[in-house]
């Protein structure tokens, strides 16, 4: 039996950075992931799994010391956005263009592939003694005891703590084994992901176009590529990944209202469902969830991860306020739970709405959704507000 502070069950970027959190507080700490990092960071190529990162998901990056182990060329800022609905020109007055010069900042956020964020955060747990790293492993079980509770792994292997952190995805291990309920629904669309070369330059700003099936988005790339994240219906979806190459780079213009011009060139391409799912609860004695494992989100925001780093800060202040001793009781996690869950609900609440809006076709629906663009447009606190709230400030 070794006997830990805390369990983190899960090494993705939320899992991972929640470990090194706890572990620069001086906790003694297991990390559990099911696959062996492996990072090939010499390639030329750009992985098809991007983040959107805010300026407060920077912020705990920097912390950690993990932003400066980023190769700062494979950065790429975005200083502009512009988001338009079908029917409209991206230059009309009934686009919606973010700036952040409106609030003197330099850019709105930054687009990274999740292998360099993962990697950067894994270099930093290597400088931490106090963590341990179980990987290739998976948690079988756990039983809650009086004073611990203990995870069981697939070798045999028994580990102990005050706390289990769920910080597993959407389809947590964890969150199964204790026991802990969800809500949500599936959005019947799946979103098709790749990279673009387009005939005139992304110049730093990201674009999305709402369409009837979902929106589309294009993420300037440090290469000046372009990466694209379709959401449309399952059947269409599955229609694009079987395309060849000069049609399916035709429907992304298409698609797109070529704001970038022609798409000269595409990587390949992947899909994956989409779904809004949310945990009844975030915490039970000595097990508290985090990131995917406790909300899902729709994609058309980037905001994902942002939520997820927000959780690993929060849960990190509030064992820092309340003491590691006990930082498994019901009411020390209660505290993060009332933190994050309203946030986290707004959030997931927002995107809903907004997606469920694009998609209505009625033309009284479209229309008024032209006029409430156009007015939020020239309402300059309320953007900037928004804006605030998306970098996280």
């Amino acid at each position: 039996m070794n006997d830990y502070d805390a369990i983190v069950i899960g090494g993705g970027m939320v899992g991972s950075a929640t470990a090194a959190l706890f572990g620069k507080q001086g906790m003694r700490v297991a990390l559990i992931e099911a696959r062996m990092p492996q990072y090939n960071l010499d390639d030329d190529a750009i992985d098809l799994r991007v983040s959107a990162i805010s300026h407060a998901s920077q912020s705990l990056l920097n912390e950690l010391g993990a932003w400066q182990e980023i190769d700062n060329e494979t950065i790429a800022p975005f200083r502009e956005m512009r988001v338009w609905d079908a029917g409209v020109p991206p230059e009309s007055a009934q686009a919606v263009h973010f700036d952040s010069a409106e609030i003197g900042e330099a850019d709105l956020g930054f687009i990274i592939e999740n292998r360099r964020i993962l990697a950067a955060l894994h270099r930093c747990l290597d400088d931490l003694n106090s963590v341990a790293v179980f990987a290739p492993a998976s948690a079988q079980g756990i039983v809650n005891g009086d004073n611990n509770i203990e995870v069981r792994l697939d070798d045999g292997r028994r580990l102990a703590a005050r706390l289990v952190v769920g910080a597993d995805g959407a389809r947590s291990k964890t969150r199964e084994m204790a026991g802990i309920d969800t809500t949500g629904w599936s959005y019947e669309q799946k979103a098709v992901v790749t990279h673009v070369a387009t005939g005139e330059p992304h110049r730093d700003t990201a674009y999305q176009r709402f369409l009837p099936d979902g929106p589309i988005a294009l993420l300037p790339l440090y290469d000046g590529r372009c990466s694209i994240v379709w959401s449309t219906t399952p059947e269409h979806a599955d229609a694009l990944l079987e395309m060849e190459l000069a049609q399916f780079n035709l429907q992304v213009e298409l698609a797109t209202d070529r704001v970038l011009g022609r798409v000269v060139d595409s990587d390949r391409r992947a899909a994956f469902p989409l779904q809004l799912q949310h945990a009844q609860s975030y915490v039970q004695p000595r097990v508290v969830l985090l990131g995917d494992a406790a909300h899902a989100v729709h994609p058309l925001a980037g905001q994902g991860v942002n939520l997820g780093f927000a959780d690993a800060s929060t849960l990190s202040q509030v064992v820092a306020d309340n003491g590691v001793e006990v930082m498994g009781d019901l009411t020390v996690l209660r505290r993060y739970e009332r933190q994050r869950k309203s946030e986290n609900l707004l959030m997931m609440g927002s995107f809903d709405v907004l997606n469920r809006l694009f998609r209505q076709q009625a033309p009284l629906i479209g229309r008024a959704r032209q006029v409430g663009m156009s007015l939020f447009n020239r309402m300059t606190p309320l953007k900037q507000a928004v804006i605030r709230r998306a970098m996280g400030r």
